[in-house]
């Protein structure tokens, strides 16, 4: 299974990329797991979950661990490696707030930076994504710029629009990843292929209507088909951050399984870039809601 996050589905633990994916199909009378001549802990044949994991409905079952060999992928390292790219995105977004001001005199120089800045973030998140291969340095770098646009966008709605906007967006976003990684722990959120593909067919439909209401904002002016404004824009928000929550389960899962098949150290990298896509997502949404809700004017 791949996960809604593209950089999960493009390079993520479902590729044929030197370890065991989740879709590997082992060969009868293959060797033992975690054997020398299978070091990656790939399910022997016969077992009922070997091409399909996420096919258990109600039965539970261990995950194979990962071989004590050097190189693999640890939840440690998943945390640093999230710690450090949100950290980045953290530094940068504060030093944008504090030195491009959105007063009258300089908002239009500070907006403009700001949409240079997401723009080429973009384009690295894009590269990233299709690598065969994790970048610290274009993870980082997107980290960065990522977080100087959302400093301003964050200062400019506190300061313009909804005082005390940010900081509620982010104890919301808080919220929102305490309680899905609360909830998957506890298995109350099943992933499975039915799960995923209800994320991905919601993900889909939500994306096509933002980009024609973006489009009707663009050539028609106002706001489009009114979509992210208003009430329809605090119901959108709320499904945009109900699919953000989905996103974080689907990636959970994702590095839960890259750690259990021996994923490569380095992946520790794609899933902090993964998971920092997703929780910015949900920022935003959380933001919008709030500047609609609070608004001035």
């Amino acid at each position: 299974m791949r996960s809604s996050n593209p950089v999960f589905s493009r390079r993520g633990f479902s590729r044929d990329n030197g370890y065991a994916h989740f879709n590997a199909q082992p060969q009868a009378g293959g060797p033992a797991v975690g054997t020398q001549a299978n070091p990656y802990g790939q399910a022997p044949a016969g077992n009922p979950y070997a091409q399909n994991p996420y096919a258990q409905q109600d039965v539970q079952y261990g995950a194979p661990q990962a071989p004590a060999t050097t190189g693999r992928m640890t939840m440690d390292d998943v945390i640093m490696r999230t710690a450090t790219t949100l950290g980045v995105l953290v530094v940068t977004a504060a030093l944008a707030w504090a030195f491009l001001p959105v007063d009258d005199a300089h908002i239009t120089k500070s907006y403009g930076i700001a949409i240079g800045a997401g723009l080429v973030a973009m384009v690295l998140g894009f590269i990233q994504a299709f690598k065969r291969s994790a970048s610290p340095a274009l993870i980082i770098g997107y980290a960065a710029l990522e977080g100087v646009f959302l400093g301003v966008v964050s200062s400019v709605v506190d300061n313009r629009i909804a005082e005390g906007a940010a900081m509620q967006a982010v104890l919301g976003t808080m919220s929102v990843f305490a309680a899905v990684l609360i909830a998957y722990k506890a298995g109350w959120i099943r992933v499975n292929r039915r799960f995923y593909g209800f994320v991905m067919a919601a993900a889909m439909g939500f994306v096509l209507l933002m980009a024609v209401n973006l489009l009707f904002a663009v050539f028609g002016g106002g706001d489009g088909l009114g979509f992210r404004s208003g009430g329809l824009g605090v119901l959108f928000g709320v499904i945009g951050i109900l699919l953000g929550a989905c996103f974080l389960a689907l990636d959970f899962k994702q590095v839960e399984d890259g750690i259990a098949y021996g994923a490569p150290k380095e992946e520790a990298w794609l899933a902090a870039f993964g998971l920092t896509m997703t929780l910015v997502w949900i920022y935003m949404e959380f933001l919008r809601i709030i500047a609609i809700l609070q608004g001035n004017d």
